[in-house]
């Protein structure tokens, strides 16, 4: 492949990334940053943002205002370790999991838009070859 042709298929992926996270969250309510958060403390309990932060892959600043963003929006509780001052423990709370759940009904009953037009078998080469360019990277 040539540059120019390495840098239409970015920018294709660039655009549809877009696409994709608008509609993401004008269908669910949450970023898909924010509720990939949400689901990993749901699938993982309470955590440090440490570790949230390296699951994700996020900049330090930026798992803070997302997490700022949440607490205020009453999705996550943040609470200081009482023995390390600056380590911080991250929990869901009972709103953020109604919310999830409500949120994963009307998707699975077919009340939402959001949907990809790919097959599982398709779904699954495009999730290969996007680990593919990332783990080149």
């Amino acid at each position: 492949m040539n540059l120019r042709e390495i840098s239409r298929l970015l920018y294709q992926i660039k655009l549809t990334n877009q696409e994709i996270n608008t509609l993401f969250e004008k269908e669910t309510g949450f970023s898909l940053t924010r509720y990939e958060m949400l689901m990993f403390l749901k699938d993982k309990g309470t955590c440090s943002q440490n570790q949230i932060q390296t699951e994700l892959k996020i900049d330090s600043a930026a798992i803070t205002r997302h997490l700022k963003i949440l607490e205020q929006k009453g999705y996550v509780i943040r609470e200081r370790n009482a023995e390390n001052n600056r380590e911080v423990f991250v929990q869901l709370s009972d709103k953020a999991i109604q919310d999830l759940e409500a949120c994963g009904k009307k998707h699975d009953q077919g009340k939402s838009s959001l949907s990809l037009s790919l097959s599982d078998e398709e779904a699954e080469q495009l999730s290969i070859l996007l680990n593919k360019l990332y783990l080149q990277s």
